[in-house]
């Protein structure tokens, strides 16, 4: 967004300090911050901005809402985890019940959609504790991821799940919560809106690297989690470009019977299994 504020003002043949005048700001000072991007310019000024450079509207529009595509697009798990973990999960449930197709990508963690009671219960505990969070709601937050997995029941939407196998051989939690995971997974597959692949160790990538997890919805969003946040992706040109990811890193994947298999595989790996 400063860049491209930068380059409007210079194709308008404007100075800072002439563009804060017709704006009537006090001082190049408010400029040349916007344009280094060291302060976000609201929608107020974004307005006057453009209309002191002779904006269109229709370019005004468009830079207006890639501000609000911004503004919204990095959420810090300090911000989200702020009211609880039961609130954060409370956050998402209604982009799940309104999808008609989710794609989930994971490198590292079974998705939350697939994840057992006991699952939630370990990686909620760990976060609450990573993260710092005072309220003691993991139990509710559980509760709530759960109910939202009611949605895997629902006739009008399509979940797909895609895993590198790496993630089935992880034990970040206990060995028997593991084996109750793996064992979900097996009658996850059987649900008529879930299709799970995965991506063997063994199998010639051709090229493909893994990349990072993310969540596509619907076409109109990517989600990223990081480790201090989350990114939410609006923009169709960089969504098309999660999409190509998918197809490439799909094409790699087996489902169906050689995908139980792998899955066999790592449960028969644990203890007593």
């Amino acid at each position: 967004m400063a860049d491209q504020l930068r380059e409007i003002r210079q194709d308008a043949g404007l100075t800072g300090r002439k563009l804060a005048e017709l704006a009537g700001w006090h001082g190049v000072s408010k400029v040349s911050k916007i344009e280094h991007a060291v302060r976000p310019i609201t929608a107020a000024d974004l307005r006057v901005w453009c209309q002191a450079c002779g904006v269109s509207e229709d370019r005004e529009r468009e830079l207006l809402a890639e501000l609000r595509d911004v503004a919204g697009m990095w959420v810090t798990y300090k911000q989200l985890n702020r009211g609880g973990l039961k609130r954060a999960q409370e956050s998402v449930r209604e982009e799940y019940e309104r999808a008609r197709l989710m794609r989930a990508y994971q490198t590292k963690v079974i998705p939350g959609l697939l994840q057992t009671a006991a699952y939630t219960t370990a990686a909620l505990t760990q976060i609450r504790m990573e993260q710092g969070v005072d309220v003691d709601d993991v139990a509710a937050a559980v509760a709530e991821r759960m109910d939202r997995q009611g949605c895997l029941r629902r006739r009008d939407a399509r979940f797909l799940f895609l895993l590198e196998e790496d993630v089935l051989w992880y034990r970040p939690y206990a060995d028997e919560v593991h084996a109750e995971q793996l064992r979900h997974l097996l009658d996850a597959m059987r649900r008529p809106s879930v299709s799970l692949g995965i991506i063997p160790r063994t199998i010639h990538r051709r090229g493909v690297a893994p990349d990072e997890s993310f969540d596509i919805t619907d076409e109109e969003s990517v989600t990223v989690e990081l480790v201090s946040g989350y990114l939410t992706i609006t923009n169709p040109s960089e969504i098309a470009m999660y999409l190509r990811a998918w197809d490439r890193l799909h094409g790699l994947a087996v489902v169906g019977d050689p995908a139980r298999r792998l899955i066999q595989q790592a449960l028969e790996a644990l203890p007593n299994e």
